[in-house]
């Protein structure tokens, strides 16, 4: 594909790679494909806002297209792959013989990463272990030929681009998306800049994005001098971003230096918490409302003067799991436990994070524990996996660990990639086949590749 969707957004190769031209354009432009009513979509998934639906052997019957960066044994297609539904089917513990014979069979050609907030079904198959940063790390450090991402979407494009060539990065279950993602598409971004250089305020603003985000809109950063950044390195890329200021942009040519202002992308509360904790003050960080309806001078939901007085201008979205975290949450689990330890993620509300004892990225979070005196509790406002996975291993060390919210948070798209997808995909591989592979195009890849190494030299 050439353009729309092909130019934007980072897609899985072995579902989209064989697609015919009718059929690119149909996704490009969101149209629905008509179907046999027997027949069922075998991948469903949301790029940058768009949904895009598939039918697996519909795509895969055209000829391949030429310049296809398909192995000759994946250009066998996954019409011979292993059906994933008979995997499907089957009850977890059936996987980890298979999974573990895969492993064994692939040996150094591929190495298998897992984020903090997979289930222990799976996370404990991974080679390496960590959050968004450290994983990003490993995936531009390693040699291995395959990467098997056990984490989300935007996570495995990040890895493709971080990767060297030949490397093939597979996501084991497509719907492993990110709604914060999805929260910021390129064109909402695109025309919030628009708006910013019609009212003068572009030249000194530079664009930074959090990790969670699409390849477009990494890439969208890096060609105007931004960056990408964490949880574990937000206030460094901040300072960074105001030290530098802006050294041009692609659609009016070269600007001033001067980074007055960072407009941060896509989630508010983690720009609040690190602006707040550089000493900006709350009335000089402005939220920009994709969603809000123009009205005379008002862009984004906000006036001109405020806009320019800010210091930073967060992006209205949010993590669906730490915003269900709420201040009266800590009042509760402090009556319950006096002298217990509030720790918790800076993607929670900015009022929660100032009732926490600290704040801190997944890793810092399981350093604070780790470092903390035996007898010690704490009460952890992040993802119940990560929790539950803490509370096992410090027990040992008489130290207790439980969740901020006791209904549990959950991430559901994390645990959509279960044990029977890893297997399909592992098997897949050792029959010669990839299946999900996730390909960000080059003129994408370039861009974003530039915010993402800004990210690692900052850090």
């Amino acid at each position: 594909m050439d353009g729309g969707l092909g130019e934007e957004f980072g897609e899985p190769a072995d579902n989209l790679g064989n697609a015919s031209a009718s059929t690119a354009a149909t996704l490009a432009f969101n149209i629905s494909v008509r179907r046999p009513a027997n027949r069922r979509p075998r991948a469903s998934w949301t790029e940058g806002g768009i949904e895009v639906n598939l039918v697996l052997d519909e795509l895969t019957a055209a000829s391949p297209q030429a310049g296809s960066a398909r192995s000759p044994e994946s250009a066998r297609g996954p019409e011979n792959a292993c059906s994933l539904e008979n995997y499907l089917s089957l009850p977890d513990r059936s996987m980890d013989g298979r999974i573990a014979a895969a492993r064994a069979k692939l040996g150094s050609t591929t190495i298998l990463l897992g984020h903090h907030y997979q289930r222990d079904e799976v996370i404990r198959f991974a080679d390496f272990t960590g959050d968004s940063y450290k994983l990003s790390k490993i995936a531009a450090q390693t040699e291995a030929k395959y990467i098997v991402f056990c984490g989300v979407h935007f996570m495995a494009e990040s890895a493709d681009v971080l990767g060297r060539e030949g490397q093939q990065v597979i996501l084991p279950d497509l719907n492993a998306g990110c709604s914060m993602a999805d929260m910021a598409e390129i064109s909402q971004v695109e025309a919030c800049w628009e708006a910013l250089e019609s009212l003068g305020l572009a030249a000194d603003t530079i664009p930074l994005t959090y990790m969670n985000s699409t390849a477009a809109i990494k890439a969208f950063c890096g060609e105007r001098g931004g960056l990408v950044c964490t949880s574990s390195n937000a206030r460094a890329a901040f300072e960074w971003a105001f030290a530098r200021g802006n050294p041009g942009s692609p659609t009016t040519g070269p600007r001033r230096w001067g980074g007055k202002r960072i407009l941060f992308l896509p989630d508010q509360h983690l720009g609040r918490n690190t602006g707040h904790s550089m000493g900006i003050p709350l009335d000089e960080m402005a939220v920009w409302d994709p969603w809000a309806v123009q009205i005379g001078p008002m862009q984004g939901g906000q006036t001109k003067d405020r806009l320019a007085a800010s210091r930073v201008i967060l992006w209205k979205g949010h993590c669906a799991v730490h915003q269900r975290f709420l201040p009266g949450h800590v009042d509760q689990v402090r009556a319950k436990y006096p002298g217990i330890q509030v720790i918790v993620h800076p993607e929670c509300r900015w009022e929660v994070c100032q009732k926490a004892d600290a704040l801190g990225s997944t890793e810092q979070l399981i350093r604070i524990v780790e470092q903390a005196p035996a007898g010690q509790m704490f009460a952890v406002g992040t993802e119940i996996h990560l929790v539950n996975r803490m509370a096992r291993r410090f027990a040992a060390e008489g130290k207790r660990v439980i969740t901020l919210d006791d209904t549990g948070c959950l991430c559901t798209t994390m645990y959509r990639i279960s044990p029977q997808h890893l297997a399909w995909a592992l098997e897949n591989l050792v029959e010669g086949r990839v299946v999900n592979r996730i390909q960000v195009r080059p003129a994408v890849k370039h861009w974003a590749r530039v915010a993402l190494d800004r990210m690692l030299e900052v850090a």
